[in-house]
């Protein structure tokens, strides 16, 4: 359960979370065909040592023959991908990834020159990420700036101690964390981007419901799934359920153009088939809106 100033490192709490999606990233990685490449994705899986995503990477979890997590991971992860790419074209660059756990779109995205990415995430979870990166000899393709800062506190203070120029555009991220936020995080969150951001800048969200109709997933997973996706911990259960702002109303409320896509449509758009699956699954999976918006004129 979540507690005021709960803290975690990459194998305890939210950050096993981050820990399984990168199990899942690298599962998507090793597909015949895959949506995305994070090579990187497997390396942190090792390092971490847990024995259940370990064994995630040689048999992945199925719902009877369907192998459902890696497609999932890959719309979302192309999605961001397309995201940030998409605003660099666009002329910006400065990348904020918030929560960004195992994120390694800095080493694997192709960066315009000039690029610098921000990478916001919990002390632990970012030396984690600094050591298993430095043991490979790995190379960021940008400017990337760790700020080691909880996003329940004053995040843009350290941002903006950390090089980020309010005054140029910016490309924002959050992907797979809401959820995680007391509903007064969330809506500071919101604030707080958009305080910092001159019009022409961008921002990419996936949300979802956060309250009580949100399924209990260790029940579904032990319903459904041959195995746990993410071993004893329900991710659910560290979600804050309590009241928030609609993110895709407050943008548009907000001088924000916004462009709305389900899992369903991001499927189409990549040209993927997608299983029959039980209903109850078919729900959660349609569950996420992908949201991608710019700051207009103020």
């Amino acid at each position: 359960m979540r507690t005021d100033g709960d803290v975690w490192d990459i194998v305890t709490s939210v950050g096993l979370t981050a820990l399984g999606v990168a199990t899942f990233r690298a599962l998507e990685s090793a597909h015949p065909d895959p949506l995305i490449r994070d090579d990187y994705a497997a390396l942190f899986v090792h390092a971490a040592g847990e024995q259940h995503f370990l064994d995630l990477l040689d048999d992945p979890p199925k719902i009877g023959d369907t192998p459902l997590i890696p497609g999932f991971m890959g719309f979302r992860t192309k999605f961001f991908d397309d995201f940030f790419l998409s605003a660099a074209a666009d002329g910006g660059r400065q990348a904020v990834i918030l929560a960004a756990g195992l994120d390694a779109r800095a080493y694997r995205l192709d960066w315009p020159t000039g690029t610098t990415v921000f990478e916001i995430d919990q002390p632990k979870v970012l030396e984690f990420k600094e050591r298993v990166l430095t043991e490979h000899a790995a190379t960021p393709k940008a400017d990337r700036r760790p700020v080691a800062v909880d996003l329940r506190e004053d995040w843009p203070a350290a941002l903006v101690s950390a090089g980020l120029n309010p005054e140029e555009p910016t490309a924002w991220s959050a992907e797979g964390l809401l959820p995680y936020l007391p509903g007064t995080a969330q809506d500071a969150l919101f604030e707080h981007i958009d305080e910092l951001s001159v019009p022409g800048s961008h921002l990419g969200v996936e949300s979802a419901p956060t309250g009580a109709e949100t399924k209990n997933f260790a029940a579904l997973e032990s319903k459904y799934f041959d195995k746990n996706p993410f071993g004893d911990i329900d991710p659910t259960e560290l979600f804050y359920r309590d009241e928030r702002t609609d993110p895709e109303q407050w943008l548009l409320g907000n001088g924000w153009s916004v462009r709305a896509a389900s899992s369903a449509e991001l499927a189409a758009a990549y040209d993927r088939a997608v299983p029959e699956l039980p209903d109850e699954i078919e729900q959660e999976w349609q569950r996420p809106r992908y949201l991608s918006a710019v700051r207009g004129p103020r």
